[in-house]
C-alpha cells in the first residue's frame, strides 16, 4: 500500500527554512536550517593540513573557517598527508556539539538519480531498490553509461527511470566535477570550492518519489523554483505544487507547530493509552515502553504483545522524526513466551525496512533489551530547538533564544495580517527580549513596516510572550509611558528609527 506524503516548507522567513514531511497526515520528519548554521555536510573545501597526530590516526585541516575539520588518516589511504600540505576534501558530518566537522578524501556529488563518485571504479545500487530485476537493469545502464575515473551510485529514486533520464543526470554530475578541479587548481587553499543545494532543494532531491502527492511553500519565489524542479524530475506521478497565502503561519495552519512541541516531549502518548519515555543523551538513546492508561480486551499475554507492537510502529516514526542516530536501546514490556518476542523483532524489521538511514535491530539481549543503530546523518530535532537550560545548570531544557524569536516573529506577521495596527508592545523573559532585540528588532521593523517595542517581564515563563499593547504608534507609546511612569521601570527595548 502507498503512502500518501505531503512536502510543506516554511521558506517565508530568510533567518530560518523549514521543510516537514507528512505521511497519512501525521507529521513524519523535520529538516531545519538557520541562515549561519547552514547544513555543511557534502561541501568540498581545498584544505590545508594543520597538523597530523599519528597516535590517534588523524589529522586537522584548516577549512578556511575558524575551526579545524578532523580526518582519519584511514580514510586517505595511498593519500600523503602531512602538515602545510593542501588536500581536496568533503565533510561527511557537520560540526556539533563543540565538535569540528569530519572530513574525507572520497568525494561524492549526490544528483536526482545518481552519486558520482570520483576515482572510484565501482558501480553501486541503492539496497532500498528489492526489485532483482530492476536492480540488474540499472546496473547494467550504469556500467554502459560510467566513464573511466568515476564510479557511480544509482539513487532509489532511479527506479523505474529510462537510460536517458540516467544520462542526463552523469552529464550534469560530470560539469560540476570539472568546475570543481578547474576551481581547486585555480585558487589556494583553505578554500571553499562546492556548496550543496539549500535544504528545500535537498529535500526535493532526496526525498521526492511518486508518493508524494503535494508540495505547500509559503514563498512565490520559491514555489517558482520547486514548480521548475518538479517539472524536470518528476516521474508519471507529478505532485501539486501550491503556494500558502494565509495568514495564519503555514506550520500552525497544518497543525505541525503542534506535532513538533510533542515531538520534543519526554512522555510519548499512543494512541491506545500506552505511552514512551525517551531519554537521549550524546551517546546513546533509552526509551521505555509502559501500558499506562491501556489495559486490553482479553488477557495479559495479548495486552502487552499489542501495547509492544504499537510501541515499535511509534519508535521507528519518533527515531526519524527526531533524527537519532547512534545506539538506540528500547526496554519494551516484559514477554514470556519466545513466539511473542519474534513476532516483536519482525516488527521491527519490517517498520525499519525503508528507514534510509540504515537502522539495524540486532534482537533481544539477556536482560530483555532490543539494541537498534541508526546513522547519524543530521542534527537531531532536540539539539536543533533546545539547548541546556540556564535555571537548573544544564540538567534540563529549554527552547533555544532563536528558536523563542522565530515563534514570536510568526505571531507578529499573524496579528499584523489581521490588523492595521502600526507599533506593538510585547512583553517577553529579559534574556529573550535583549537576544530579540540585538539580533532581529531592527530588521524586522523594515520587513513588516511596523515598529515594535519589546518589555522585560523578569516573571515571564522562558518560552512565553505577551502582547501589551497595539494599535497606532501615539497609542503605544502612551501605554508604554504609563509603564515607564511606575515605582519601579521596566526595562524597554526599541530601535533608534524615527
Amino acid at each position: 500500500m502507498n503512502i500518501i506524503r505531503k512536502i510543506i516548507a516554511n521558506t517565508i522567513d530568510p533567518e530560518e527554512t523549514r521543510v516537514a514531511i507528512v505521511e497519512e497526515g501525521r507529521l513524519a520528519e523535520m529538516f531545519v536550517e538557520r541562515m549561519w548554521e547552514r547544513q555543511r555536510t557534502g561541501e568540498i573545501y581545498k584544505a590545508r593540513v594543520d597538523s597530523v597526530l599519528p597516535g590517534m590516526h588523524s589529522a586537522f585541516l584548516n577549512l578556511g573557517d575558524g575551526r579545524n575539520a578532523f580526518l582519519y588518516l584511514a580514510d586517505a589511504r595511498g593519500i600523503t598527508v602531512k602538515p602545510n600540505g593542501e588536500l581536496l576534501v568533503q565533510v561527511v558530518k557537520s560540526a556539533r556539539k563543540g565538535k569540528g566537522a569530519r572530513v574525507t578524501p572520497r568525494i561524492s556529488l549526490p544528483g536526482r538519480y545518481l552519486v558520482l563518485v570520483p576515482g572510484g571504479h565501482e558501480v553501486g545500487v541503492s539496497r532500498r531498490i528489492f526489485d532483482e530485476d530492476e536492480r540488474k537493469r540499472l546496473r547494467r545502464v550504469a556500467r554502459a553509461l560510467r566513464p573511466e575515473g568515476v564510479g557511480i551510485i544509482v539513487r532509489t529514486v532511479a527506479e523505474g527511470m529510462d537510460d536517458e533520464a540516467l544520462r542526463r543526470d552523469l552529464e550534469e554530475l560530470l560539469v560540476f566535477w570539472q568546475e570543481i578541479e578547474h576551481n581547486a587548481k585555480k585558487q589556494s587553499a583553505p578554500c571553499l570550492l562546492y556548496r550543496d543545494l539549500g535544504l528545500l532543494g535537498r529535500v526535493l532531491r532526496d526525498e521526492l518519489t511518486e508518493e508524494v502527492s503535494e508540495i505547500v511553500v509559503d514563498c512565490e519565489e520559491e514555489a517558482e523554483r520547486v514548480g521548475s524542479y518538479v517539472a524536470r524530475f518528476s516521474g508519471e506521478t507529478v505532485p501539486e505544487v501550491n503556494v500558502y497565502r494565509g495568514a495564519t503561519p503555514i506550520f500552525e495552519f497544518f497543525g505541525i507547530e503542534r506535532e513538533l512541541e510533542a515531538a520534543l516531549d519526554r512522555k510519548i502518548w499512543l494512541p491506545s493509552g500506552a505511552y514512551l519515555i525517551a531519554e537521549q543523551t550524546e551517546a546513546l538513546t533509552v526509551i521505555d515502553v509502559n501500558t499506562g492508561k491501556f489495559t486490553g480486551k482479553t488477557d495479559l499475554r495479548s495486552t502487552v504483545l499489542e501495547t509492544n507492537l504499537e510501541a515499535a510502529e511509534e519508535i521507528a516514526r519518533l527515531l526519524r522524526l527526531r533524527a537519532v542516530g547512534g545506539i538506540v536501546v528500547i526496554d519494551f514490556i516484559d514477554m514470556d513466551h519466545e513466539e511473542d518476542r519474534q513476532t516483536l523483532l519482525n516488527r521491527l524489521h519490517g517498520v525499519f525496512q525503508h528507514d534510509r538511514y540504515r537502522a539495524k535491530v540486532f534482537g533481544v539481549t539477556q536482560l530483555g533489551l532490543v539494541e537498534i543503530t541508526r546513522k547519524r546523518a543530521r542534527p537531531d530535532l532536540r539539539s536543533t530547538f533546545t539547548r541546556g537550560c540556564p535555571f537548573c545548570g544544564g540538567s534540563g531544557w529549554v527552547l533555544k533564544e532563536d528558536s523563542v524569536a522565530m515563534s514570536l516573529k510568526r505571531f507578529l506577521r499573524k496579528v499584523i495580517c489581521s490588523s492595521r495596527s502600526e507599533a506593538m508592545l510585547v512583553e517577553l523573559h529579559p534574556v529573550v527580549a535583549r537576544y530579540v532585540a540585538e539580533t532581529y528588532l531592527a530588521s524586522w521593523e523594515e520587513e513588516f513596516e511596523r515598529r515594535f517595542f519589546l518589555v522585560e517581564a523578569p516573571d515571564a515563563a522562558w518560552e512565553k510572550y505577551r502582547m501589551e499593547a497595539q494599535g497606532s504608534l501615539e497609542q503605544v507609546e502612551h501605554k508604554l509611558s504609563l509603564l515607564e511612569g511606575r515605582e519601579v521601570p521596566p526595562i524597554v527595548h526599541r530601535t533608534t528609527s524615527a
